[in-house]
């Protein structure tokens, strides 16, 4: 089936109403969005045959960024050409932009409230179960063997205890992967994508459009505001950030926390926490958690804008920079798709970042519970991170009852995350209304 060219004709507004439906019901991470995705263009319309959906997703896991929007993309250019991909992959993220634009808003407004506070507070606590969860799903998929588990541990011990930066611990894990799996064989999938050569070229040039409206607007608004302001500081760091996301939001998320709480100071960590909590509850992908993150950012250094303005301003620029190059990189890669998935060293190298993702995702679990179910913690830290050591009689209780909470619902009972995010709230409600009454 080559892109643009089905055997049978699919009207693009059919397709146009699947992808929006898809985009409305992302919820609960990669592994859910992926399952709707495969459940609608796969079971439900036969757009696509198993092992080219199989197929599409080894490339997405191969590069940076959300994998499920980019399979959303990928697959919209192969059924209607770059205009598919466009929509699909516009579809698939613009729910979510606008729920976590207005969750955003609420949280800078009326966030201090007592009752949105514990509301809040029960979103915290629950989130340290689920990026356990996330860190144990993956860990087992990935660190399959004793060097990739060897490997995982030694990416946690790089952020967590000696403070390494991610890119860095990132690029040591490829290099491990490709020197250890080089010589072994990258796949069994032998499907022929059939596409075509001017299907390539069209692709290129988006790619390449793409690249355009990506450095384009970097360049011109570090030289129109300078580098002193918060939304060119956003800018080019979100660029970075885009191109080393392996492993979704819960692994850039220790990066992002990095420079933006260490380095920058735009967010505080409990800041970090609720803005993952946030994007768990919005459609769309778990990298949403970046828009968050520009939003504060900007509304809290607003320099001579409004700060609703300059929040608005910085979310928008967080988006921009985080998914322009997501479609950069699924247009450059998609009439390779077959040689990348045959390229050893690319698999080799894919299988050791997989593995050093684990470790980062449990440094990041680390960091969330010491900000989380803590008071106070000792001045003396270490990392960027600041892992500071917890001053123990200021632990929460209730903290720590409501995340061991959500950790048996999602292990022990397998609740989807809303269910685990409502209960978790309503918990935290409770607790405080219970408190009140008594005080």
């Amino acid at each position: 089936m080559q892109p643009g060219n089905p055997p049978q004709p699919i009207a693009l507004r059919d397709a146009l109403r699947t992808w929006s439906h898809i985009g409305l019901n992302s919820f609960g991470g990669p592994a859910g969005q992926i399952s709707v995705m495969h459940r609608e263009v796969v079971m439900k319309h036969g757009w696509v045959d198993e092992e080219r959906f199989t197929h599409a997703l080894s490339l997405c896991m191969l590069l940076p960024g959300p994998e499920a929007q980019q399979l959303a993309t990928y697959l919209g250019w192969a059924l209607h050409g770059i205009r598919g991909g466009i929509a699909a992959g516009l579809l698939f993220i613009a729910p979510g932009v606008v729920v976590m634009l207005g969750l955003s808003v609420l949280y800078v407004t009326v966030g201090s409230v007592p009752l949105i506070a514990a509301l809040l507070y029960g979103l915290q606590a629950a989130v340290i179960a689920l990026v356990v969860q996330a860190c144990v799903r993956l860990g087992r998929r990935t660190a399959s063997t004793r060097l990739l588990g060897w490997l995982a541990v030694a990416s946690f011990a790089a952020v967590a205890v000696f403070g390494l930066p991610f890119p860095l611990v990132i690029v040591a894990a490829a290099l491990v992967g490709w020197l250890a799996y080089r010589g072994q064989g990258a796949g069994t999938s032998h499907v022929s994508l059939g596409i075509s050569p001017k299907a390539k070229r069209s692709a290129l040039m988006a790619a390449g459009a793409c690249a355009i409206l990506w450095i384009l607007p970097l360049s011109l608004i570090v030289l129109a505001l300078g580098m002193n302001t918060v939304l060119a500081q956003e800018a080019v760091f979100f660029s970075k950030a885009a191109l080393v996301t392996f492993g979704g939001a819960y692994a850039v998320l220790s990066y992002v926390a990095q420079q933006a709480v260490g380095h920058f100071g735009w967010v505080t960590s409990q800041d970090m926490v609720v803005g993952l909590g946030l994007a768990e509850t919005t459609p769309g992908p778990l990298v949403l958690v970046l828009q968050f993150v520009g939003f504060v950012g900007a509304y809290e250094n607003p320099g001579s804008l409004p700060p609703l303005i300059a929040g608005t301003l910085g979310a928008l620029v967080t988006v921009w920079m985080t998914f322009v190059p997501c479609f950069l990189f699924i247009f450059l890669g998609a009439p390779f798709v077959e040689q990348l998935r045959k390229n050893t060293a690319l698999t080799g190298a894919l299988r050791g970042i997989s593995a050093a993702v684990v470790g980062v995702i449990a440094a990041l679990g680390l960091w969330f519970a010491l900000h989380t179910l803590f008071t106070q913690q000792a001045a003396a830290s270490w990392g960027p991170l600041g892992y500071n050591v917890p001053v123990w009689h200021t632990i929460r209780w209730e903290g720590v009852a409501i995340a061991a909470t959500a950790g048996v619902l999602a292990f022990r009972f397998r609740w989807s995350t809303m269910a685990i995010l409502a209960t978790c709230c309503t918990a935290s409600l409770v607790i405080w209304l219970a408190e009140a009454l008594t005080s």
